[in-house]
């Protein structure tokens, strides 16, 4: 699962002509004006990737997090009949992270998934693969699961296709955290996270292993509340161990930054 072969991109889209500069930051930037156009490239992101990757290797392998600003995405997908063309029945769908709550809790990620894909997408029902982030086994049980289904593809593309990744204003991404010892995580694909200073202190995440092995990488960053961070990510001096944002360094396959104009401190 962690050799790769070098990334063939599936399928191609335009994204939209004259879009602003982004950032210097690492991988390809690409940035629109609003955050409601953004949706519209991240979708057709999404889109031409699956299609691809199901045409080439059979299903496709989605990793989504949770959160406020990937919600209009997933409505998006739901909705719009540009985005009809996932192939649900062909996908297999993860969680990047889960806090270690009942999974109908608000604070859930996989409720807010639930409810906005699994149940109107016509995804079958063993294709989901929610997180029991309360069970003591949730990251041997996760990585378990991955590994039985990653593993009838073959050998370096055994990986997943198109992870999507938020960023907290303090530059984590999924619950790893500054300066948490997962970070450090070199073998185990999932794991068990305290994090101190945040709700549900207790969770379940994949690690960079895992992550960087996939063949996409996209972050999704909207508005001015973290353009100063979006700033420190691209410019400044930081470890990952600061910023957990800077371990995102893919393997064999590719980083998208999706980001609107206010994130880019022009909002």
């Amino acid at each position: 699962m962690i050799r790769p072969k070098p990334t063939e991109t599936p399928e191609t889209y335009e994204l939209e002509k004259a879009a602003p500069a982004g950032p210097p930051l690492p991988g390809k930037v690409v940035v629109a004006e609003t955050a409601d156009a953004l949706i519209d490239l991240v979708a057709a992101e999404m889109v031409a990737q699956a299609k691809g990757c199901v045409r080439h290797y059979g299903d496709f392998q989605l990793a989504l997090s949770g959160g406020t600003t990937p919600q209009p995405l997933y409505e998006r997908l739901m909705y719009d009949p540009d985005c009809r063309a996932i192939p649900w029945p062909r996908t297999q769908l993860w969680l990047v992270d889960e806090r270690a709550v009942p999974l109908d809790d608000k604070r859930s990620n996989f409720r807010l998934i639930r409810e906005t894909i699994v149940e109107h997408s016509g995804i079958p029902k063993q294709q989901v693969h929610p997180i029991d982030a309360q069970s003591e086994t949730a990251d041997r049980d996760y990585e378990s699961q991955l590994r039985e289904v990653l593993q009838w593809r073959e050998r370096g593309e055994d990986r997943l296709d198109f992870v999507l990744l938020g960023m907290g204003s303090d530059g984590h991404i999924a619950s790893l955290f500054p300066f948490n010892d997962v970070l450090q995580e070199t073998r185990h694909l999932v794991r068990r996270v305290t994090a101190s200073g945040v709700e549900v202190p207790q969770r379940v995440t994949m690690t960079f292993p895992l992550i960087n092995a996939a063949r996409m990488i996209a972050v999704l960053v909207t508005g001015s509340a973290k353009a100063a961070m979006i700033k420190r990510v691209a410019t400044g001096p930081e470890s990952a161990e600061v910023l957990p944002i800077k371990g995102i360094k893919p393997v064999d396959g590719e980083l998208k930054w999706f980001l609107d104009a206010a994130a880019c401190g022009r909002g």
